[in-house]
């Protein structure tokens, strides 16, 4: 009689936790379980508010040496991992919003991310930050999860497809943008080793905006061709709902999206409302 109670109880669980919104094949992933319970729900709040206005998610690359980041200062933007090495070169730059999916890079800017330098909401990677303590009422937790696909709800596991900037169009498409205009992904790296493999950047870092960005410290390889197929996959799913994603890197070498000029991003894209 013991098993059957149990067994019963368990199911009057799954059932009360489905009617919560658990996905039952999750059901006894404990990340995805404490995930749940701990931050999915504060997630909600940032379904569709955006909804029809459009953003810039700002990559890493060298470019940006060369984009004047403080004609961003009217729109919506979203900054990604390190991005705070840039805010002295561009005082005007402010960002609505902050991705980090990597391991690495959340334990090297803890310090950044408890004390508020980004000056926005950050959302970080459940699973790979899970281990670390934050107070900062600012940090949000997504899911992230490595079944290869384009999702469209954050309050459900996602896919971080290779790069940080995946993670980022989904997060805005869950907001509710119409349009997304990539800067600084210059998908141009100098490297030798496995895609994803984890190396010690020797010298100083040529791949990112910053010398200091990965100098000395450790770091995951980039993958191409895994981000070629994740961004093909975001293209599909906005243009299916008559969305858009442009290029607006200088100089970038990514062929997926619509190439469009940085000054003429700022003509198309909507500003944030007064």
């Amino acid at each position: 009689m013991g098993k059957i109670r149990a067994v019963i109880n368990l199911v009057k669980w799954l059932l009360y936790r489905k009617k919560q919104g658990m996905l039952l094949q999750f059901a006894t992933n404990v990340d995805y379980i404490n995930w749940f319970k701990h931050y999915r729900s504060g997630l909600k709040k940032f379904y569709n508010i955006h909804e029809g206005q459009d953003c810039f998610i700002v990559g890493n690359g060298p470019s940006l040496n060369k984009t004047d980041l403080n004609k961003l200062k009217d729109y919506y933007v979203f900054g990604l991992n390190k991005i705070h090495l840039i805010f002295e070169k561009y005082p005007q730059f402010k960002l609505s919003y902050h991705v980090v999916v990597n391991p690495l890079v959340i334990e090297q800017i803890y310090n950044e991310l408890e004390q508020g330098i980004y000056n926005c909401h950050s959302f970080l990677s459940y699973s790979d930050s899970k281990k670390i303590k934050f107070i900062n009422p600012n940090i949000h937790k997504i899911l992230t999860t490595n079944q290869w696909s384009f999702y469209t709800d954050i309050t459900r596991p996602i896919c971080d497809g290779y790069t940080v900037t995946y993670a980022a169009i989904q997060i805005a498409y869950y907001m509710g943008f119409q349009n997304v205009f990539l800067v600084g992904v210059d998908h141009n790296f100098q490297q030798k080793g496995k895609p994803n493999e984890q190396q010690e950047f020797k010298g100083e870092d040529i791949n990112h905006f910053h010398p200091d960005y990965f100098k000395g410290q450790q770091w995951h390889l980039a993958d191409l061709e895994g981000n070629e197929a994740s961004y093909a996959l975001a293209k599909h799913d906005f243009h299916i709902v008559g969305r858009e994603i442009y290029d607006a890197t200088i100089d970038g070498k990514l062929q997926v999206f619509k190439k469009i000029s940085f000054d003429d991003s700022l003509k198309i894209a909507k500003k944030k409302p007064n």
